[in-house]
């Protein structure tokens, strides 16, 4: 008994060893991702959330050793999780403050979600909608096990944005819109932004903001690829 209890102490202070190892590991991984994000993003706190968010807990195991590589991964169901550049380019057009109030449309892994809460800190708060359930499974299980308290990812279909909570301070899309939805104008506030990628086969990144008259003002911020937005105000589906 007393070998079996020296062997398992063992076993265990090697794992130890070998968590501590890929920790720093993953570490050193993603502040060289980060460093390689300031060609993309002049925003200092945008580029720090992006260093405290370990990216590797938020795919799928098989895809750990890819987390700090600069590239979309995939997560199951033919979706992905975003580039790190353009969840950095997406955080810096929102201009996300401590105390914000976002909704997100398209949770995946959760990872984006838990980007946007280290900017909007404890008195702000992220409502994640993503509308395949274990996703939704997925991302509560990733955000409860690196911390984030201030995300609630919700099961619904995005398209028609989340009124419950509405109004939002800020809307991030992270799926190509045929148009923008009327919903998520009407959901934001005046002040508010919103970005979302609008069109099929040629996407291009927008951004609205909503004056304090109620007005809407559109910026083209550049090309992108993004899966589509399935919903009344998406794409069908298939």
């Amino acid at each position: 008994m007393v070998l079996v209890n020296a062997v398992s102490e063992k076993d265990r202070g090697e794992d130890r060893k070998k968590r501590e190892e890929e920790r720093e590991e993953f570490e050193k991984l993603r502040k060289l991702l980060v460093e390689g994000l300031e060609g993309f993003v002049l925003d200092e706190k945008v580029l720090r959330a992006m260093l405290r968010v370990p990216r590797h807990m938020f795919v799928p195991e098989y895809e750990q050793r890819a987390a700090y590589t600069d590239r979309p991964l995939e997560i199951g169901h033919g979706q992905t999780i975003s580039a790190p550049h353009m969840v950095a380019i997406m955080c810096e057009v929102l201009e996300l403050s401590e105390g914000h109030k976002v909704l997100e449309i398209g949770a995946g892994s959760g990872y984006n979600a838990a980007v946007m809460a280290e900017l909007v800190g404890k008195t702000g708060h992220v409502y994640t909608v993503e509308r395949i359930d274990s996703l939704v499974d997925f991302a509560r299980n990733n955000l409860k096990e690196t911390g984030y308290d201030n995300v609630t990812v919700l099961l619904e279909n995005g398209s028609m944005g989340y009124p419950e909570y509405a109004p939002y301070d800020r809307i991030a899309v992270t799926c190509a819109a045929p148009s923008i939805p009327e919903p998520l104008l009407e959901q934001l506030k005046p002040g508010g932004i919103l970005v979302i990628p609008v069109g099929n086969y040629s996407q291009e990144l927008i951004k609205v903001k909503k004056d304090s008259k109620g007005n809407i003002h559109r910026k083209k911020k550049g090309d992108v690829v993004f899966v589509p937005l399935i919903g009344k105000y998406g794409f069908r589906r298939g």
